[in-house]
């Protein structure tokens, strides 16, 4: 694979156009979900400026559990309803948070964060994952960020065998415990 080299874009609009180009061009040439969100992560990663993490929860059971992401270590597992992720899964809705630290119950898994998108990835009706972004910088995300982020969700929903993700993980076997990371990297 060549590697893709980001120049600056004159709008967010055609940053996200590129981005989604290079995520399809990754998704065309395989369906399984792990490279997938590796790539995908590390996409996020390279195209999105002054962001600290950017990375997937999947659904294990009752809990949301840490997939591939990009940034300082994070929280393992996520109670539903729990933190921006648990309450973007159990509201099914997006969570566009301007200030995490206004946010209740926000889990701050990297002290620097101040700002976080959370969006629910939909497999056959249900949410099956989601894809988290944080920024260091207060207000970094707008309605903006959230269009784009959108066309990436629908590209992973689209091209990813999600049935896979959750063959993947014997529930029985699912964690028991939440973490409540406050680690402060």
């Amino acid at each position: 694979m060549q590697a893709i080299e980001v120049t600056p874009y004159d709008t967010k609009a055609e940053l996200y156009s590129d981005l989604a180009i290079h995520l399809k061009g990754i998704l065309m040439a395989e369906n399984e979900w792990l490279p997938n969100l590796s790539n995908a992560s590390a996409l996020l990663w390279q195209y999105l400026p002054t962001i600290n993490w950017a990375g997937f929860y999947v659904v294990c059971g009752e809990h949301l559990l840490l997939a591939p992401f990009q940034g300082k270590p994070a929280c393992v597992t996520i109670a539903h309803g729990m933190g921006v992720c648990g309450t973007a899964w159990k509201e099914d809705e997006v969570q566009l948070v301007l200030d995490v630290h206004a946010f209740p119950g926000h889990i701050a898994c990297d002290g620097a964060s101040n700002s976080e998108i959370v969006l629910p990835i939909h497999s056959e009706g249900h949410v099956v994952a989601v894809l988290d972004v944080d920024s260091p910088v207060l207000e970094r995300f707008d309605a903006e960020d959230q269009a784009g982020l959108e066309t990436v969700v629908a590209l992973l929903e689209a091209h990813i065998d999600w049935k896979r993700v959750q063959g993947a993980y014997d529930v029985s076997k699912s964690p028991t415990r939440v973490l409540q990371c406050n680690i402060g990297f």
